[in-house]
């Protein structure tokens, strides 16, 4: 009797022992098959030029090496307003009808169209000159001012071109940021003992009008963070290069598009910096938590061709 019973026992232990690897396989089984959390981003900026694209390429980077990966558990809508204050407001309106986790605006003026549309997710912006003056500021937003460091730009001028002393600048008036830079730019040139021809315009088709302006009579040309300037950037150059006037500008992409040289911050470091505000959305914090920053790193380029055809020897 004692042996049946014994026999029963094991044979008890054995079932419980294959019930219970059933159910472990059958949890691992549905742990598998659990879906992915995906998280939804909108993107806009004003336009498409290599200065910008390569603040969206650092953000995507940032948001990649922190676990969200576009295709992976990452959705991101973006689109670009081709240039068109209209189609900022067209794009927020259409961000507004949908659900998203962040909205990021790369510029002022998409920062600003999403700011005065968007209610149902937090806002990050991103190459925004002067957030303060835009009225970028509130418990739903935060973001990456791209400030030019304008003294440090016009700085270098005077060092690389000490006979310069009239300095001519071109802007779109309808551009927020590039007018504060003008403003700035004014201000350390009275400092510096350089002059200052300032023109402005409305948009790309004026550009060429504008050079034909002022480069007779100026010594060289600063060019400033303005999305009309960096659309029509070849134009510069091309007109520049005619009149023998040497160009300093606001990032790195003009000096490989033609420019001599600058003293500023890596675009693509703008934004990871901006990507990395994101991720601490999509992990669970709260915008109102997160201060807005400034990126303060700036390095010295050159181009090293320009600078040859100008005479100018290169410091680093």
């Amino acid at each position: 009797m004692k042996k049946y019973l014994s026999m029963g026992l094991i044979l008890s232990i054995v079932l419980m022992a294959m019930t219970g690897c059933g159910s472990a396989g059958a949890e691992l089984t549905n742990s598998e098959n659990d879906e992915k959390v995906v998280k939804k981003i909108a993107v806009t900026q004003i336009v498409e030029h290599p200065s910008l694209d390569a603040i969206r390429d650092g953000m995507y980077q940032a948001l990649k090496d922190n676990g969200y990966e576009e295709g992976d558990t990452l959705e991101i809508d973006f689109l670009n307003a081709q240039g068109s204050m209209e189609n900022t407001m067209t794009i927020a309106n259409e961000f507004a009808s949908k659900e998203f986790d962040v909205v990021v605006g790369i510029t002022t003026p998409s920062a600003q169209a999403l700011f005065n549309k968007i209610t149902n997710a937090p806002i990050v912006y991103s190459a925004v000159t002067d957030p303060l003056s835009a009225g970028l500021e509130g418990d739903k937003i935060t973001g990456v001012s791209d400030m030019t460091p304008v003294k440090k730009q016009l700085s270098l001028l005077k060092e690389l071109l000490p006979e310069s002393n009239t300095i001519g600048m071109i802007y779109n008036s309808g551009e927020l940021n590039s007018e504060i830079q003008v403003d700035i730019a004014k201000e350390v040139a009275e400092e510096l003992g350089l002059e200052i021809k300032v023109v402005a315009i409305t948009n790309s088709n004026e550009v060429s009008a504008a050079l034909d302006s002022i480069l007779g009579s100026v010594d060289a040309l600063y060019v400033q963070k303005d999305n009309t300037l960096a659309s029509a950037f070849p134009i510069l150059v091309k007109k520049a290069d005619e009149k023998n006037v040497p160009i300093i500008g606001a990032v790195k992409d003009f000096v490989d598009a033609g420019a001599l040289a600058t003293d500023g911050p890596s675009e693509f470091e703008i934004g990871y910096q901006t990507g990395e505000m994101i991720v601490k959305i999509l992990d669970g914090e709260e915008v109102k938590n997160i201060q807005p920053e400034v990126v303060v790193n700036t390095k010295r380029d050159f181009n090293e061709v320009v600078a040859e055809k100008y005479g100018v020897v290169i410091t680093k």
